[in-house]
């Protein structure tokens, strides 16, 4: 994948002796995948500058126990972290009060603007095409996603309300990575999802921002073909035809259901990974989450973990090593002797990793 071309300008790798990596596991499954990420970073050896992790506390159940959810020192630490791995949180389907997603607030705290999520299959054989191959590129900190709710009573009953904020500037952003992704990658296609038909006014603003990159950029995107579709006619489309699919850009709430949904395509969530990027900060992040019914139990998939680090360390521009992780990952996923329960297998966490360790 090209996303070392996109980000070289702002991610020097050439002077660095070490890499100070933050890892935050945070609730369920994530105590357990993150530290086989870092197993997998550490079997890389001289091919990256020595790692030094850092321990940090965040999540719903460090809520529980101390009424923080993101302690300003786990904040503080990454500002002084090179990059990061986060592994998952258990946010409560009901309201709690004082509580607020720890992963919503380190997006907005260090400007991670863009959530970038690769859904690539693994072909049968290794010199074929994989029958999926896109990126989904989410808008990271605004939507729906601003968590400015309201509820009160009326005559009729309870009514509660939600505020939708949409803003030019994070639209600009997040379209002018999802072009520099299009453009670097062999299709150099990308489709802009929304559904302005219906919400003219904050869909409506996004797509008219992301549609006018290329007349700010005069020839830098002439290459890249633009298309658009309704968000719901895309997920329908997602599993129709998934190939027609190179680069989608999105608002945040669409951008989460569509690379959830595209998962399946590939056949588990705890196969992709993603990463949380800005200007000068990545994050790596396994897309799925805390999966509390098999957290403890040594048999959540680590795949997606590994695969995050591998692409949080292309983003610094470490794209061999990245790529050692990439192919081991595949072929053990080839091979399908070492499959944990999500794929169809009954390998535990360890001796997924233990694959995956052996073909580094």
């Amino acid at each position: 994948m090209a996303f070392q071309q996109v980000f070289r300008r702002n991610f020097s790798s050439a002077t660095r002796q070490s890499l100070k990596i933050g890892l935050v596991p945070a609730d369920g499954i994530g105590r357990e995948v993150i530290p086989a990420a870092r197993a997998a970073i550490e079997a890389l050896g001289s091919d990256i500058p020595k790692p030094e992790f850092v321990d940090l506390l965040a999540g719903f159940e460090l809520f529980t126990r101390t009424g923080t959810a993101l302690p300003d020192e786990t904040v503080e630490a990454l500002k002084e972290c090179d990059c990061a791995l986060f592994g998952s949180v258990s946010s409560p389907s009901k309201r709690v009060t004082g509580y607020s997603s720890p992963i919503v607030a380190l997006r907005k705290k260090l400007d991670l603007y863009a959530n970038i999520r690769p859904v690539v299959s693994v072909a049968p054989n290794p010199n074929d095409k994989p029958s999926v191959d896109l990126i989904v590129v989410r808008e990271n900190t605004e939507c729906l996603y601003v968590k400015q709710e309201e509820i009160k009573s009326t005559e009729s009953g309870r009514e509660a309300r939600a505020i939708r904020l949409i803003t030019e500037r994070a639209s600009a952003r997040i379209g002018r990575m999802a072009f520099e992704l299009a453009r670097a990658r062999p299709r150099k296609h990308l489709t802009i999802i929304h559904k302005s038909n219906v919400l003219s006014v904050t869909d409506g603003l996004f797509r008219e921002t992301v549609r006018a990159i290329p007349k700010q950029n005069p020839g830098r995107y002439d290459d890249v073909t633009i298309a658009e579709q309704l968000v719901d006619s895309a997920v329908y489309r997602l599993f129709r035809e998934p190939q027609i699919y190179d680069v989608m850009v999105a608002p945040n709430l669409y951008g989460d259901i569509i690379s959830d949904a595209a998962a399946a395509l590939v056949g588990s969530l705890g196969l992709v990974p993603s990463i949380n990027a800005g200007d000068s900060f990545v994050m790596g992040e396994p897309v799925h989450g805390s999966a509390p019914d098999i957290a403890g139990k040594n048999i959540a998939n680590p795949i997606a973990s590994i695969r995050s680090a591998a692409l949080m360390l292309r983003h610094l521009g470490y794209g061999a090593p990245a790529d050692r992780l990439d192919k081991a990952v595949d072929q053990v996923i080839r091979e399908g002797q070492v499959l944990t329960p999500d794929l169809g297998g009954k390998a535990t966490t360890q001796e997924a990793l233990d694959a995956v360790l052996r073909k580094l």
